[in-house]
């Protein structure tokens, strides 16, 4: 028997159905038409937010990283949710503007930007996170061709990076950002050719479940910004502080406390250098805000045994949710948190583990390896929990020529 993950505390149950946003599960396959299906909780996300912010200083501005998950109607609510977003490509951008977003509050970051992606950025508003002095020469020279003034911010590669992050972003050699010994000139570069800089991006690391790492990597980040804004001269309009903030997904996980997080950055705000004092500050948060909202909804449609074990087969798999089948990132496969959805209250588990499978031909198609569920039967749901980011999006949904998931917003 190997444990799941914590189910998140969002989620109840009613005659032994799941409530998603107080609706059963299966009421609400039903409206979508069929599983496998992502539904995505907006409830969750306003509360989520709205304890970040009763959490955090008054004045820090709250970005969406919208790569987490970037389903069209959710950033239609999350535009009147959130100061800004954040983009990695020339088609976030473009979805970003087509959900409302104003341009001058999207930020555009990401390594090998095209020149047709910097030159869509530079007519529209959008503030360019660059990433090379050669990013930032293309982007100068696509600016006078347009005859427009751009929007640029210099995205650093710290000299340090987020302990006991998932995926550390900074320190060392790194394709993202510029490093923080070359930023300020790159900075001054961009300003003497007439640029309009919007600041620093300074990202050190996501998936961070320990609040002291993430004090201690926000009070070095507002240092650094310090130094590099001395060197150029110039205050910086804003300083994107990165992220970093992790959500329980395994065994062991903790829920992150944010309340010391925002007291420690409540405070380092205060006490800023001078060369920030006017200077606005803001979060890039992805995953914190959406994950826990996101349930996965795929169907049983057979249960095997092979050599002593039992497998579970379901109509999903890993072409959606490539990170809980641990092929996203994880060195180790740990098992999401997961349920059957329509015996969501049933507190006896089968005798014996089961593993959960989806439905292509590949070994790495594991949702659950060897977990204690109810004893399960065709027609049955299974909910795979925290799948409100890197879920749909973030999956080879093409392998195999499998359909599409369906994705439903309620609340």
């Amino acid at each position: 028997m190997k444990p799941m993950g914590p189910i998140p505390p969002w989620f109840g149950a009613e005659e032994g159905m799941l409530l998603i946003g107080g609706c059963g599960a299966a009421s609400l396959v039903d409206e979508a038409g069929d599983t496998p299906l992502f539904v995505y909780d907006m409830g969750i996300v306003e509360a989520t937010v709205r304890r970040l912010r009763d959490a955090m200083p008054h004045q820090l501005g709250i970005h969406y990283a919208i790569k987490a998950n970037p389903y069209v109607p959710l950033l239609a609510r999350m535009t009147g949710l959130v100061d800004g977003f954040d983009v990695a490509s020339g088609g976030e951008a473009a979805r970003a503007l087509e959900a409302g977003m104003p341009a001058d509050r999207i930020s555009f970051a990401g390594p090998g930007k095209r020149d047709d992606e910097l030159r869509f950025a530079i007519e529209s508003g959008v503030t360019l996170n660059l990433e090379s002095e050669g990013e930032g020469a293309r982007a100068i020279a696509i600016a006078n061709r347009v005859g427009k003034t751009p929007r640029l911010a210099v995205r650093v590669n710290p000299d340090f990076d987020l302990r006991g992050s998932g995926m550390r972003m900074g320190g060392g050699a790194k394709p993202f950002g510029v490093d923080a010994e070359r930023a300020a000139a790159l900075a001054r570069a961009m300003v003497d050719a007439g640029a309009d800089w919007r600041g620093w991006h300074i990202f050190a690391g996501s998936q961070a479940l320990d609040p002291a790492a993430i004090i201690e990597t926000q009070a070095a980040t507002i240092a650094l910004a310090a130094r590099l804004s001395d060197a150029v001269g110039q205050a910086p309009p804003l300083v994107n502080l990165g992220g970093g903030f992790g959500v329980p997904y395994f065994p062991g996980d903790e829920r992150l406390d944010i309340r010391p997080i925002g007291a420690a950055l409540d405070s380092a705000l205060e006490h800023r250098p001078d060369i920030l004092k006017d200077s606005h500050f803001a979060l890039e948060l992805g995953r914190w805000l959406v994950a826990e909202a996101g349930v996965y909804l795929t169907r049983v449609v057979d249960v095997k045994q092979s050599q002593g074990e039992t497998f579970v087969v379901v109509d999903g798999g890993l072409h959606h949710q490539l990170a809980a089948s641990g092929n996203f990132g994880t060195v180790v496969r740990r098992n999401y948190p997961l349920a059957i959805a329509n015996r969501f209250d049933t507190a006896a588990p089968a005798p014996d583990p089961v593993t959960v499978v989806g439905c292509l031909c590949t070994p790495l198609d594991r949702l659950g390896d060897k977990v204690a569920l109810p004893p399960a039967t065709p027609g049955d749901l299974i909910a795979i929990f925290l799948a409100g980011a890197y879920g749909a999006s973030a999956s080879p949904a093409a392998f195999l020529g499998h359909s599409p998931p369906r994705e439903l917003l309620i609340g």
